[in-house]
């Protein structure tokens, strides 16, 4: 079995766990294939637990059976970055805060060689969204979302979002988020936005900060074609994917599609939804 291999360098606290996972994939046969970052952080401490490591590469250029994402959120995203449009499965191991998108804490890490050995996990299924739009970073993809915000310099940004082709509404806002269901729970989740089942087919649209009370959070299909404009008195706006950002002119079109690939998430059979909400955001139920 190949698998993929990327994390986040703060990772002096977990050199144990990394090294009985390198131990036990050396141990099952595993080839690994690791980003250059994370091997050079890893090899100066545990160079024999590296044998394994049959590949060290930042470019999307390889195949593997699974990928394995040591750190949180935010790592978990790069990961899905690295393996490109492979649709190769990502098990997530949580080394940050919340981690919504990670399916397991380090303490397990050493586990995971023998789950997919197994067949132990489950896939799961995430919509990304396909951005179109000038000076776009080199990975104009979004799992979790897409936003336009205003510059620092601005006083607000008003951004007329057009849904399949007919006129949706002019947010006069701070900026506008659209969201996917997995994106639900990050930035979205702090403008008061709606928490969605990441398996749900949806976009939800929320205004920043908005300049009127009417305007207020929208779920659409994710089959949806959303197109923003946004304007400003400052002459450019920000525009956003995945915490990825680039600065264009006021208004510069923005074409928001259903990626035609998705990320794969691996994780237990047993894992839910509720139960995962009720970790991270400590929804106590008592009396069950």
């Amino acid at each position: 079995m190949k698998i993929a291999v990327y994390g986040s360098r703060r990772q002096d606290a977990h050199f144990q766990e990394i090294e009985a996972f390198m131990k036990r994939s050396a141990e099952l046969g595993f080839e690994i294939v690791m980003h250059p970052k994370l091997y050079k952080h890893l090899r100066a401490v545990m160079l024999p637990a590296m044998s394994a490591v049959k590949r060290v590469t930042d470019a999307c250029d390889f195949t593997a059976d699974a990928a394995v994402s040591i750190g949180g959120d935010g790592t978990f995203l790069r990961t899905a970055m690295w393996v490109g449009e492979k649709e190769i499965p990502i098990v997530g191991i949580n080394t940050g805060h919340l981690g919504y998108l990670t399916a397991f804490g380090v303490d397990r890490l050493a586990e995971v060689p023998d789950m997919l050995m197994s067949g132990t996990l489950v896939a799961e299924r995430r919509g990304l969204i396909e951005v179109e739009s000038p000076e776009l970073p080199t990975w104009r993809y979004a799992l979790n979302e897409v936003t336009v915000s205003k510059d620092d310099s601005a006083s607000m940004i008003n951004t007329c979002a057009t849904l399949d082709g007919h006129l949706l509404a002019e947010y006069r806002a701070d900026g506008l988020i659209v969201a996917t269901a997995t994106g639900s729970t990050a930035y979205n989740l702090s403008v008061g936005g709606p928490i969605i089942d990441p398996r749900t087919p949806v976009w939800a649209i929320s205004p920043i900060a908005a300049h009127a009370l009417t305007m207020r959070p929208l779920v659409v299909a994710d089959s949806s074609h959303l197109i923003l404009c946004p304007d400003a008195r400052a002459e450019h706006f920000r525009l956003t994917l995945d915490g990825r950002s680039v600065s264009l002119p006021v208004g510069t079109k923005v074409s928001l599609r259903r990626a035609p690939f998705e990320v794969v998430q691996l994780h237990l059979p047993s894992t839910s939804f509720g139960e995962t909400l009720r970790n991270k955001l400590n929804w106590g139920v008592e009396g069950y």
